[in-house]
C-alpha cells in the first residue's frame, strides 16, 4: 500500500506493491498496450479466440522477444495487480486484460 502524505491530511490509497511494480516496468506496459487490441497485434491463435479467450503467452513472448519463463514472469506481476487475468485452454494459458482492474488503479492513481 502506498501512503501519501499532503499538507496535514493523510491520504492512504490502497495501491499495492504488485500494481505498483506492474507499472513500473516497460514491458508490462507493452503487453497491456498490446492485450488491448489483441487482434491487431497478435496472428490467428489455433487454440482460443483473441479476443473471447485472451492471447496465449507464447505468442506474447514471443512478441517480446523473451524466453516463455520472462514472459510468465512478467504476466505473473500483471496478474497479481489484477491488471490481467489468465484463462487455461488445454496446456495453454490465454491472457486478457482486467478492464475493471485497470480502470480502478487508474482511478485511484488520478486521485495522487
Amino acid at each position: 500500500m502506498a501512503v501519501l502524505y499532503l499538507g496535514s491530511w493523510l491520504i492512504a490509497y490502497m495501491i499495492s506493491d504488485f500494481t505498483l511494480r506492474a507499472l513500473a516496468n516497460e514491458r508490462r506496459l507493452q503487453i497491456l498496450k498490446w492485450l488491448k487490441k489483441p487482434a491487431k497485434h497478435f496472428p490467428r491463435q489455433v487454440d482460443g479466440d483473441l479476443v473471447e479467450d485472451g492471447v496465449c503467452g507464447v505468442l506474447i513472448a514471443d512478441k517480446l522477444g523473451v524466453s516463455q519463463p520472462t514472459a510468465s514472469e512478467h504476466l505473473k506481476i500483471l496478474s497479481q495487480a489484477g491488471l490481467i487475468r489468465g484463462k487455461r485452454i488445454k496446456q495453454w494459458t490465454f491472457y486478457q486484460r482486467d478492464e475493471a482492474g485497470i480502470k480502478q488503479c487508474k482511478r485511484l492513481l488520478a486521485k495522487i
